[in-house]
């Protein structure tokens, strides 16, 4: 394709070979016009002067063919004397001798013309030589005959050849002087116009950095100048598209609910993060949301929002994988300006943890409730009878008494694992960290402890090969420990045995304390660190369990950083481990 720098180049030089080429053939023209102007009026006045000469000497028969031929050589023509009939009577004759037949019968003819000027007039026009005649009158008056001159224009083609090389060459520096000036005018003027050409069509693509030469203030500056206000305004708007499109795209990626965009013809155009995470659906984009989506009760919501045009919102049970969860989905449909239907927006909110929460509020009130009500049941029973009359009575009284001071120490016991449960929970676990030595800590756990072991005939082992050296709260670990030995006596029957074993790992300090328990249903391992859950209930209850113990270990030990995980088997017994970090900082507060 010709750009349009080449088909202005090409248009101007068209046009001037074309005034050239005219001026040429014109100016030819008028040169060969101007010459034979010339030689005629030569010719005539030659014609006039040998006329009048042999006339005033007496005529044709006083005419000296000597004279007349010095006459013809001197002035280049050919001269021809012929009598009234037209009878040739002198002719000087001429270079070219195959013309003489021609140049006779002309003269010959001039004399039976009738019309002699149109006759001359017509021979000027088709011949190559030009003729002019002329009346020889004698002293007296008569007409005797005449006298012609012609003179051959054979040099015009040399003076035409001649003009035509001078055009040539003026030709020539033309179109080079008018190259050059055509550069230049294409230079000044198509080049701002193709760069602001090409600047539009960068901008067309999206380039919106793409700049123009800004040229003087005339029209093409103007253009030039208003190109480039047009890109710098596009790559403003562009460049705020783009933070806001990041930041739309950021929020929508991580914000936890699941968002999911359907068009109003029932594909998928948008699927955040959240819902591929949720639901694993895969490539879902460009497919219609019925076969993307597998759960009936998602597609229900989609579809009433399409026959309805409302707001949809539902909680459901959604299974996913291998567990199910609870979700709050909510359907909203999209309508842009003048009413016109874009599509749909279904977002998923997770609510599993909110329901669980909720339940564990309703366990936990229902579990404390039951926990204060035994014990207060039994102080409100004991002493009514009491007030009845079995103070009178010493064993008795001694016996209702001892049972009223245990449930007391039951609830006070109670109380004081839920308000410390409470504050670990609510308002941080802050621990004074220091370097504690394992050995001995545990030495103390189980002097105070041994006298239950005894009681229940429990045999009891501390298995720990080398000192064991940690940070952390000295404590908090107690009551890890105590909580630990005290469920494997609680569970482990009379005879049985636990043994303490502690050993170093890299940078991990474990303690493994195992009983010959009842063991744990695997069904029930998910559950045991569940705030009043009871492997027995009836026998934590009997020996003033709250069922606290196992919460509270398990908060303490995120506090520090570490671990608690168990192994059991039903009829043979559990094994808790904690895990240490041997340097742990002093600055963590467990919120």
């Amino acid at each position: 394709m010709i750009n349009s720098r080449t088909r202005l180049f090409l248009s101007l030089l068209t046009l001037i070979v074309i005034m050239l080429l005219a001026l040429g053939i014109s100016l030819g023209h008028l040169f060969k016009m101007y010459y034979l102007e010339t030689i005629n009026e030569r010719l005539e006045k030659e014609t006039v002067l040998f006329a009048d000469v042999i006339g005033n000497r007496g005529g044709i028969a006083f005419m000296n063919p000597i004279m007349l031929s010095e006459w013809s050589e001197q002035m280049g023509t050919r001269l021809s004397v012929a009598n009234s009939d037209g009878t040739i009577l002198y002719d000087s004759g001429g270079m070219d001798a195959s013309n003489t037949e021609i140049h006779l019968d002309v003269v010959k003819r001039i004399a039976g013309s009738l019309n002699p000027e149109t006759y001359q007039n017509s021979l000027r026009r088709k011949m190559d030589v030009q003729y002019h005649w002329r009346d020889i009158v004698n002293t007296n008056g008569e007409k005797e005959g005449y006298i012609v001159t012609s003179m051959r224009v054979d040099a015009l083609e040399g003076l035409y050849k001649q003009i035509w090389l001078i055009l040539l060459v003026t030709l020539g520096l033309s179109l080079i002087l008018i190259a050059l000036i055509g550069m230049k005018i294409t230079r000044n003027y198509i080049k701002p116009i193709e760069s602001a050409t090409a600047v539009a069509i960068e901008l067309a693509k999206g380039n919106y950095r793409a700049r123009t030469y800004e040229m003087p203030p005339d029209e093409i500056g103007t253009l030039n100048t208003s190109v480039n206000i047009l890109a710098r305004n596009l790559q403003e708007m562009m460049q705020a598209q783009e933070v806001h499109q990041n930041r739309l795209t950021t929020l929508i990626e991580n914000i936890e609910s699941g968002l999911l965009l359907i068009d109003d013809r029932g594909y998928i155009i948008m699927a955040n993060r959240a819902f591929k995470k949720m639901f694993g659906n895969g490539r879902i984009i460009k497919k219609r949301y019925h076969e993307a989506i597998v759960q009936k009760e998602v597609t229900g919501i989609v579809e009433e929002v399409f026959m309805t045009e409302k707001n949809v919102r539902r909680q459901m049970m959604i299974p996913l994988q291998l567990e199910q969860k609870e979700f709050e989905v909510s359907g909203a449909p999209i309508i842009g300006t003048n009413d016109e239907w874009k599509g749909i927006l279904v977002v998923f909110h997770d609510i599993t943890e909110l329901k669980h929460l909720e339940q564990m509020r309703k366990d936990f009130v229902a579990n404390v409730s039951h926990e204060l009500k035994t014990p207060i049941t039994s102080i409100k029973g004991f002493s009514e009878t009491l007030l009845d009359g079995a103070l009178n009575d010493p064993d008795a009284a001694t016996l209702f008494l001892d049972i009223i001071w245990k449930e007391s120490e039951r609830m006070e016991t109670l109380v004081a694992d839920l308000l410390d449960l409470s504050k670990i929970e609510q308002k941080g676990l802050v621990l004074n960290v220091s370097s504690i030595s394992l050995n001995k800590l545990l030495e103390e756990v189980i002097m105070t402890l041994e006298n239950r072991m005894e009681t229940k005939q429990i045999d009891w082992h501390v298995e720990l090969t080398e000192e064991l050296l940690i940070s952390g709260d000295e404590y908090r670990l107690k009551q890890v420990f105590l909580n630990l030995i005290t469920n494997a006596i609680l569970y482990t029957p009379q005879g049985g045995s636990i043994i303490v074993k502690g050993s170093h790992a890299g940078e991990m300090v474990h303690v493994t304390i195992s009983d010959t328990g009842i063991g744990i249903e695997k069904t029930e391992m998910s559950r045991i660190f569940e705030r009043f859950y009871r492997v027995d209930k009836a026998r934590s209850r009997d020996s003033g369990g709250t069922g606290l113990g196992l919460a509270i270990v398990k908060h303490i030990m995120e506090a520090h950083h570490g671990k608690v995980s168990v192994e059991s088997e039903v009829g043979k017994g559990t094994s808790f481990t904690v895990s240490f970090e041997k340097k742990f900082s002093n600055d963590f507060t467990k919120n």
